[in-house]
């Protein structure tokens, strides 16, 4: 009898060890924006499911979340925003989760010094216009997915560095690109002020018609001053971007043609959104790559682009 409850126990134990064991299932991260989305889901792989919360064209500093959103957030193991109140919108349904999810703040964990002021309170948010800068931020990001995963270290280890290498290749295009400009054009006219750290990274003079937040309006004596700028300095082209209105921009564009100056758009910029998902423009190399080219092309610099999707035609 014992016998045979034995070899029925061996029976099983045998059959129970030939079934397929079911893999632990990757975390998911959920982040606000696609630019920590994006580059995070290249160097996590398939160790983390990465998804991002604001797709193309959405402005950040309005953003308010709707119920599905919620449920994306309650369900991540991990969230990851920018911090310095660029998505003040979501802020308290952030702080909300912080009690009871991993919620971390990429910006907020940089050196303040390194920084650009904005508020009493808050930064300048548009850390990701600098790749030298959002390269350590990312680096905290993706530390905080590879304690999700362990087992995924050596491989994500390895993905980042070659991702990062890959940054500063293209930090020395945006750098040549823009250097190309010739000195007295080397202005950047855009609807509102998301380009600091890209100004100060490579030289570049900023003049936004907004503050750093959309939330801000624009008075007609900003309006004025700015074309002003435009007429004196005698520059060719203004920006629009792809998450605000371009009704600000072409007042400028209105405001110089009756001065005398022509000034034209000289393309679309992305500043607080990428471009559509699965397009290079929707990679933050490609953004940056893009933002990079038409703006030293408007401004009479020479710029083949960082990557053949952007070659001249």
């Amino acid at each position: 009898m014992r016998l045979g409850r034995a070899i029925g126990l061996a029976i099983s134990l045998a059959l129970f060890s030939a079934l397929p064991v079911r893999a632990q299932a990757a975390p998911t991260v959920v982040t606000t924006i696609a630019q920590i989305g994006q580059p995070l889901g290249e160097i996590a792989g398939a160790c983390a499911h990465v998804e991002s919360l604001l797709g193309e064209g959405v402005d950040p500093h309005l953003y308010q979340p709707t119920r599905a959103d919620m449920k994306r957030l309650l369900a991540a193991d991990l969230v990851l925003a920018n911090g310095q109140n660029l998505e003040a919108g979501l802020r308290r349904a952030l702080d909300a989760l912080a009690a009871q999810k991993k919620v971390a703040y990429l910006t907020e964990a940089l050196d303040r010094t390194r920084l650009l002021p904005w508020s009493d309170h808050h930064a300048d948010p548009h850390v990701w216009m600098d790749p030298q800068m959002w390269r350590d931020a990312l680096t905290f990001g993706v530390a905080k997915v590879a304690a999700l995963a362990p087992g995924c270290a050596a491989p994500m280890t390895a993905r980042m560095h070659g991702y990062m290498n890959r940054l500063d290749a293209l930090d020395r295009y945006i750098a040549a690109a823009i250097a190309s400009i010739p000195a007295e054009r080397r202005v950047l006219v855009t609807a509102h002020d998301a380009f600091a750290y890209f100004g100060r990274r490579y030289q570049l003079e900023l003049q936004g018609v907004q503050g750093i937040s959309t939330e801000s309006e624009a008075g007609l004596a900003r309006i004025q001053q700015m074309v002003a700028i435009l007429v004196a300095r005698q520059l060719p082209a203004v920006f629009v971007e792809t998450s605000v209105s371009d009704r600000l921009v072409k007042a400028l564009i209105e405001g110089a043609a009756a001065a005398g100056q022509t000034v034209r758009i000289g393309g679309t910029l992305f500043s607080d959104a990428m471009g559509a998902p699965g397009s290079y423009r929707g990679t933050y190399v490609g953004m940056l790559d893009h933002n990079a080219t038409t703006i030293a092309r408007a401004l009479g610099g020479r710029a083949d682009g960082f990557s053949p999707e952007l070659a001249r035609n």
